[in-house]
C-alpha cells in the first residue's frame, strides 16, 4: 500500500511517498520537489557488531546521471567513485542524524540516497536530508528525529528558503541548516562577508521555515511507521562506574592538567593499564575489559567538564575566551608561488599557492551541467602529524570536507577572474593537529595568497568554537583542543574577515541548540577571530606587490572577434608560431579576450606585440612596416598585417613620376607606409609610400 503526504513549501510542491519502491528496506522514502526525486532507504540490524563501542553509521549520498538524462563519461560508461559532491553530501546528512540515535545502540545503520531526477532547479541534497529522517522515522531503527533540512539564500538583505540556482547566483549567503522540532543540530554554508546578526537570522529563519516539514514527517509516520526495536542500555554497572572513579578520579584529574597533548595521552594511556591490570582478570572472557574502557572514557570526559564548568579551567590552563598562542612564518619554500606556516599551539598548517592559467582549472561534471573551477583547496592530513601510523590512500572524506570548508572560507575574498585571471591552488598539509586544522588552513591560506601577492580583498581568520553543556549550565569554549572537541558537545566552525562571516559549520552530539547559545557563541567566535586577524596582520597584513617570479605573468588584451580567426590561423599555425618563438602560453575566449601567460616577462611582452600585430586594425593616419604581395599595373598590393592588405597606387610610391611600378618596388620587398584612407563601406585601404619616406617614428605593426 501507498501512503503520501504533500504540501506547498517555499512557493513549490513537496510530496514524500513511501509503499512504491524498496519496500525490502526498513524505510524508505522517494521525496518530490519540483521535478527532482530522491529515493532515500534506511536499513539496519537487530543484533549489534562484536567489539562495536561506537554508532556505526554510514550514510552515502549518490547521483544517477540518468536521473538529468545524462550518460557517464568515461570508458566503462557508468557511475564509479563518488564525486566531491556526493561525498560533501553525504557527510552534510551524517551530522545531524549521529546524535540521534541512542549512546549504547552499536548495530549498523546504513543510509542511502539515490537522486533518481533531477530538474536542475531544486537541490536534491537538501531533499535527500529530510527524506533521510522520514525514512529513518517510518523504519523500526530507533531514532530521536524527526529533523528537516533547508537551504537559505539572502538577496538584498532578503531571506529566501531553498533558493533556485538563479536566486543563489545573486545571493550573498549560501547556508543549509538542520534542526529538530526545538533546536539547530547542523549548519553549513559560506557568505561573501555577512555580519554574525544576518547569519544567526538566516539560521532561526530557516529552522522556522522547517516547521512544515517535520509535520509532514509526523503525520506520515502516524499513518505507516513500525514498530521500533527495543534500546537495550549500557551494560556498565553503577558499581563497576564507582569502582572506577574511586581508583583512578585522582590521577585522571592530574592527567587532565598536563598541557602537553603527547605527555597527556601517554600518562592517560598508563592510567587506563593500570585500571585494566586492577580490575580485569587476565582470563576474562565475559566482555568486563571493554566495560572498563567505557566507564574510564565517561570519567574522563566527566573530569573534563566539571573542571571547566565548576573551575572555569580548561585542559591547558587557558580561560574559556583565551586563543593558543600564535606564530606565524611566511615565504618560506622559495620556488613556491606563495608559502606560509601558521601555528597555534598544537596545530600547524603549512599553506601553499601555486598559480596557473585557465588550463589548469578544473572540469566539474555533475548532473546539473559542466562547469570550470578556478579556485581549489586542497587539505591533507598525512597520519604523522597526530604520531600514528597508516597506509596513505585517497584523500578521506574528513580530508575533502575540511579542505571544502577552508576552500569556502577563503573564496569569497579572492579577486575576481576579470581583475586576476589566474587559476589559483592552495595546498594546506598539516604538520601538527590537536584541533581545528581546518580553522588553521584559513588562516594559513590567506596568509599563502597574501605572500604569493594574491590581491585578496581582506584577510581572512577562523576559529573553532565548543560547549560543555550540563542541567542548564554551559561554558562557550574558544579556540577548542582536540580532547574538548571530542568530550565536549559541539564543534562550531566559524570564519571570516573583519567585517563578517565567510564560512560556518556546526556538528553537535546533543539534541540541539538554543537561540541564546548560538547568539553567544557567534559573539564569542568573532572576538577570537579579531584576535588572531591581529597576530596575522602583524606578519603580512596586505598582499604583496608583485607576483613571484617563478609564477606566471599573464596579461589580457581584447580583440575584435572578427579576428580570433587570424590569431589562431589555418590549423592553428599562427598561434603556435607565437607560442614556439616566445615561448608564452595563449589562450583565446570566443568574446575576443585573449589572455598571454609566461613565467619570463621579455617573453610575454614579445608574444603580445606579436598578437596585437595579428589582431590590430589599421587607423588612418598611422605609419606600418608593409610586405609587397603583388605587383599591378596602376600599383602594388602591400599587407600591412597579417591578412590585411592594402593598395599602393603608382602616383604615392615616390616623390619622383615612375612610369612603371617595378623600377622602385618587387614582391617580397619590405617598405613604411602611411594609411591614406580606410573606405568605410568596402574596407578599402588606400596607402602612401611618398608620405612615409622621411619618416623615423614607431611603427604601429613593429
Amino acid at each position: 500500500m501507498t501512503y503520501r503526504v504533500e504540501t506547498t513549501f517555499a512557493g513549490r510542491p513537496l510530496t514524500i511517498e513511501t509503499g512504491l519502491m524498496a519496500k525490502q528496506a526498513h524505510g524508505a522514502v522517494t521525496v518530490r520537489y519540483g521535478d527532482t526525486i530522491v529515493l532515500v532507504t534506511a536499513c539496519g540490524k537487530e543484533t549489534p557488531r562484536v567489539g562495536c563501542d561506537f554508532l556505526p553509521l554510514t550514510v552515502d549520498y549518490i547521483e544517477k546521471t540518468f536521473a538529468a538524462g545524462k550518460i557517464p563519461g568515461g570508458f566503462f560508461k557508468r557511475e564509479g567513485r563518488p564525486t566531491e559532491q556526493e561525498i560533501l553530501t553525504s557527510r552534510f546528512i551524517d551530522r545531524p542524524i549521529r546524535p540521534l540515535f541512542p549512546e549504547s545502540w552499536h548495530k549498523d545503520i546504513q543510509i542511502m540516497a539515490t537522486v533518481l531526477s533531477c530538474d536542475a532547479e531544486n537541490d536534491a541534497d537538501i531533499l535527500a536530508m529530510t527524506g533521510t529522517s522520514a525514512a529513518l522515522l517510518l523504519s523500526p531503527i530507533p531514532f530521536l528525529g524527526p529533523i528537516a533540512g533547508v537551504s537559505v539564500g539572502r538577496i538584498n538583505g532578503q531571506l529566501i528558503c531553498n533558493p533556485t540556482p538563479s536566486q543563489m547566483a545573486e545571493s550573498d549567503l549560501d547556508l543549509i541548516v538542520a534542526g529538530s522540532r526545538d533546536a539547530i543540530v547542523m549548519v553549513e554554508g559560506g557568505a561573501k562577508e555577512v555580519p554574525e546578526e544576518e547569519m544567526l537570522r538566516a539560521i532561526l529563519f530557516a529552522h522556522q521555515q522547517m516547521q512544515v516539514l517535520l509535520d509532514l514527517q509526523e503525520d506520515l509516520q502516524r499513518q505507516c511507521g513500525k514498530p521500533k526495536w527495543a534500546v537495550t542500555e549500557d551494560t556498565t554497572t553503577a558499581a563497576l562506574t564507582d569502582q572506577v572513579r574511586t581508583t583512578a578520579q585522582g590521577k585522571v584529574k592530574e592527567a587532565l592538567t598536563i598541557a602537553n597533548k603527547q605527555t597527556r595521552y601517554e600518562r592517560l594511556g598508563q592510567i587506563a593499564t593500570e585500571l585494566k591490570t586492577a580490575l580485569v582478570p587476565t582470563d576474562d572472557t565475559t566482555g568486563l575489559a571493554q566495560q572498563v574502557d567505557a566507564a574510564y572514557e565517561g570519567l574522563k570526559s566527566t573530569q573534563m567538564r566539571q573542571m571547566i564548568l565548576q573551575e572555569g579551567r580548561r585542559i591547558d590552563g587557558r580561560t574559556t575566551t583565551d586563543v593558543r598562542p600564535i606564530s606565524i612564518g611566511v615565504g618560506l619554500l622559495p620556488r613556491t608561488h606563495g608559502s606560509a606556516l601558521f601555528t597555534r599551539g598544537e596545530t600547524q598548517a603549512l599553506a601553499t599557492t601555486t598559480l596557473g592559467t585557465s588550463d589548469d582549472q578544473q572540469l566539474i561534471d555533475n548532473i546539473t551541467g559542466e562547469y570550470f573551477k578556478r579556485f581549489m583547496l586542497h587539505y591533507n592530513f598525512p597520519p604523522f602529524c597526530v604520531g600514528e601510523t597508516k597506509p596513505l590512500r585517497s584523500p578521506s572524506r574528513r580530508e575533502i570536507g575540511h579542505g571544502a570548508l577552508a576552500e569556502r572560507a577563503v573564496k569569497a575574498i579572492l579577486p575576481t577572474e576579470d581583475a586576476f585571471p589566474y587559476t589559483i591552488r592552495v595546498v594546506s598539509e598539516v604538520l601538527e593537529s590537536n584541533g581545528s586544522s581546518s580553522m588553521a588552513t584559513v588562516c594559513g591560506a590567506s596568509l599563502a595568497l597574501m605572500d604569493g601577492g594574491v590581491p585578496v580583498k581582506a584577510p581572512v581568520a577562523g576559529v573553532a568554537m565548543g560547549l560543555i553543556l550540563e542541567q542548564g549550565r554551559y561554558a562557550i569554549l574558544s579556540d577548542i583542543l582536540g580532547d574538548e572537541d571530542h568530550l565536549g558537545d559541539m564543534d562550531f566552525k566559524v570564519a571570516g574577515t573583519q567585517y563578517g562571516v565567510t564560512a560556518l559549520q556546526m556538528d553537535i552530539k546533543i539534541a540541539g541548540l538554543t537561540e541564546t547559545i548560538l547568539r553567544e557563541a557567534l559573539a564569542q567566535a568573532r572576538q577570537a577571530r579579531l584576535h588572531i586577524l591581529g597576530e596575522m596582520n602583524k606578519v603580512l597584513a596586505a598582499p604583496r606587490p608583485e607576483l613571484s617570479t617563478y609564477a606566471p605573468k599573464i596579461c589580457t588584451v581584447q580583440i575584435d572577434k572578427e579576428k580570433i580567426g587570424a590569431l589562431i590561423g589555418p590549423g592553428g599555425k599562427m598561434i603556435r608560431s607565437i607560442q614556439e618563438q616566445t615561448g608564452a602560453k595563449i589562450d583565446v575566449e570566443e568574446d575576443g579576450t585573449v589572455r598571454i601567460a609566461a613565467v619570463d616577462q621579455d617573453a610575454g611582452e614579445r608574444a603580445m606585440k606579436m598578437v596585437k600585430s595579428v589582431t590590430a586594425t589599421p587607423e588612418v593616419g598611422k605609419f606600418y612596416r608593409g610586405i609587397v604581395q603583388k605587383i599591378v599595373e596602376f600599383g602594388a598590393f602591400i599587407e600591412i598585417l597579417p591578412g590585411t592588405d592594402g593598395l599602393l597606387h603608382i602616383s604615392q610610391i615616390s616623390e619622383k613620376r615612375i612610369k612603371e611600378v617595378s623600377e622602385v618596388l618587387k614582391e617580397g620587398d619590405e617598405l613604411v607606409v602611411k594609411v591614406l584612407e580606410i573606405d568605410g563601406k568596402s574596407g578599402k585601404i588606400r596607402l602612401s609610400r611618398k608620405e612615409a619616406i622621411d619618416y623615423n617614428g614607431p611603427l604601429e605593426n613593429v
